[in-house]
Formats: structure tokens, C-alpha cells, sequence
């Protein structure tokens, strides 16, 4: 159901610099700027669009809102978490690890980006979890 998703920035370089790093961090490339200066990533067949909101108002965060990024192992996820924060992220909620939630093992790992925007990483654990 996901086809993209995309948030507004303040400032476009620290955004480039962050998911520049959580994306390489998972096998993705880093961001291209389009003709109308947005920042696009494509990884797995998505698309992650970073830009300056066209209304030419400030950027603000969604309250209550999360992006979450579906990831292939809690290594993945881990290594997410730590490209986020030394890329000017901030963790937030509780450590990366696994949870249970609806009778679902899940590892999420949450940063917020630059920004304020709230994002997770998450894989479903199996057997494994």
C-alpha cells in the first residue's frame, strides 16, 4: 500500500545529511534533488521525497504521525538507528529492541530526524525474536 511519502524541511542540507546516512545505512543510495529542489530517495520500490513546503510556510511536524521504514533483520534496523543519530537524529521512546504488540514480535528502533519528524524501523521477528 505504501507508494511514497514525503515531509517538509526547514533546512534541506541537514535533512540530506541525515537520510543520506539511514539510508545507506540499509543498502539505499543517496538522495538526488529534483528540478523543483526536493530531495528524493527510492529504495525497494518507494519513494521518500524530503522538500521545503511549496505554501512557503515553515515545515512542521505531524502530531501523532509516524514513518515507518520496514527493514530486513533488528541488524538493519540497529544499523539505522546508528547512522540517524550520528547524522544529527534524535532516539527517542525506548532503545531499539524487540516488543510485542497484538500478539506480534516486532523490533522497532525510533529517531526523530532534524526536523522533528517521528520515524521507526521495523522488523517482524519470526521464530527468531
Amino acid at each position: 500500500m505504501y507508494s511514497h511519502m514525503m515531509v517538509g524541511s526547514n533546512d534541506l542540507e541537514k535533512s540530506r545529511t541525515f537520510y543520506d546516512a539511514v539510508f545507506t545505512a540499509i543498502g539505499g543510495r543517496k538522495g538526488s534533488m529534483d528540478p523543483k529542489g526536493r530531495l528524493i530517495y527510492a529504495h525497494k520500490d518507494s519513494l521518500f521525497l524530503v522538500t521545503k513546503p511549496i505554501n512557503g510556510e515553515p515545515a512542521c511536524v505531524s502530531n501523532g504521525g509516524t514513518i515507518g521504514f520496514a527493514m530486513d533483520s533488528p541488524e538493519q534496523a540497529d544499523a539505522w538507528h546508528a547512522a540517524g543519530v550520528a547524522a544529527g537524529g534524535t532516539p527517542i521512546e525506548d532503545p531499539p529492541g524487540p516488543r510485542v504488540s497484538n500478539g506480534r514480535k516486532l523490533y522497532l528502533a525510533y529517531l526523530r530526524d532534524p526536523d522533528g519528524h517521528k520515524l521507526c524501523a521495523l522488523h517482524m521477528l519470526g521464530a527468531e525474536g
